[in-house]
């Protein structure tokens, strides 16, 4: 570890937050010079914004807050391509320019002051430091417990992935440096982090509620982005299908032997409902099997286009160069 002070960017994606991004950005900026004054970070440390398409002002907010501290700064993506990717951006975009990042939403539920815990591990000789959420008091019964069952079914699946972590997350330029390697456009960011590897460990903090504005995550982006996780981690679902096809062409056997018997020995009955059943049966496993596979092929389909994962068309410091 390198003995110099280490410059610190703090990346917080950003999609239609105006309301709340008045209120925590100094919070941001108030953690980094308390991080600057105990010497724990560089003073060429900064803030760093992304706008992921925002359809309200939250970009002219950042470009205003860049313009009133050279601490801000702020890059903006063509058009909103979701959370990941926009955390995905600034990372890379901030990984030449710094030695360490800290990811964290802009909505203040993380604890900002596990910053400092973080920076202190890294100090420490860690590269990576997870910042985990030690309860959920805060969520909704219902929230809670799909959160704990698709941290679980991860595990399940095979994925390698920290249990109750989001992505509030200290992450060297040096692990950066080798994510940029992964290419794939399917991207589950808490899951492949700790695919590249080097020292870790984790930061517990108590998550709050929201600090002003509503939430962008609801229920159909959460399951998107749990379905998301399982296909670009795991295989599972896949050899899943042809255990459940093994077992299912067992019992067709069996049932083949016992409808000969039947005939054979005189005991057949004529039904329509049993006949019914068993294709209504066989029709549903086979869609469901269908639709799994599916799903795959259509992330093959958009590996293999190899299209950018976001465009950045503005940026606050090449407007100061300007």
């Amino acid at each position: 570890m390198s003995t110099k002070t280490p410059i610190l960017y703090i990346v917080i994606p950003c999609y239609n937050e105006q309301e709340v991004l008045p209120i925590t950005a100094p919070l941001f900026l108030n953690e980094l010079d308390l991080l600057i004054s105990e010497n724990l970070i560089s003073e060429d440390s900064r803030v760093l914004f992304v706008n992921d398409g925002s359809k309200d002002t939250t970009w002219d907010l950042i470009k205003g807050l860049s313009s009133e501290n050279q601490r801000y700064q702020g890059v903006c993506l063509s058009r909103n391509r979701g959370h990941q990717n926009a955390l995905l951006a600034g990372l890379m975009e901030a990984k030449e320019k710094c030695d360490i990042t800290i990811s964290i939403d802009c909505d203040g539920q993380d604890d900002i002051s596990a910053m400092k815990d973080m920076v202190k591990e890294y100090h420490n000789g860690c590269e990576i430091v997870y910042g985990v959420r030690d309860n959920r008091d805060t969520d909704t019964f219902f929230k809670r417990f799909t959160a704990q069952s698709f941290y679980r079914l991860l595990s399940f699946m095979g994925a390698e992935v920290v249990y109750n972590h989001a992505d509030y997350r200290l992450v060297s330029s040096r692990v950066l440096k080798e994510f940029a390697n992964f290419k794939e456009v399917n991207i589950f960011l808490r899951g492949m982090v700790p695919l590249v590897g080097f020292k870790s460990t984790s930061v517990f903090y108590k998550r709050e509620n929201r600090i002003a504005g509503s939430s962008h995550y609801p229920l159909s982006k959460m399951l998107s982005l749990a379905f998301d996780g399982i296909t670009s981690l795991s295989v599972k679902p896949i050899r899943m299908i042809t255990g459940l096809g093994g077992i299912v062409a067992f019992f067709s056997f069996l049932m083949i032997i016992y409808t000969f018997v039947g005939y054979f020995t005189g005991n057949t009955v004529q039904g329509w409902a049993s006949t019914c059943s068993v294709i209504c049966f066989f029709s549903g496993v086979q869609l469901l099997c269908l639709g799994i596979i599916g799903e795959y092929i259509g992330k093959i389909y958009l590996e293999t286009k190899a299209r950018p994962r976001y465009i950045i068309s503005e940026k606050t410091d090449e407007e100061k160069e300007s």
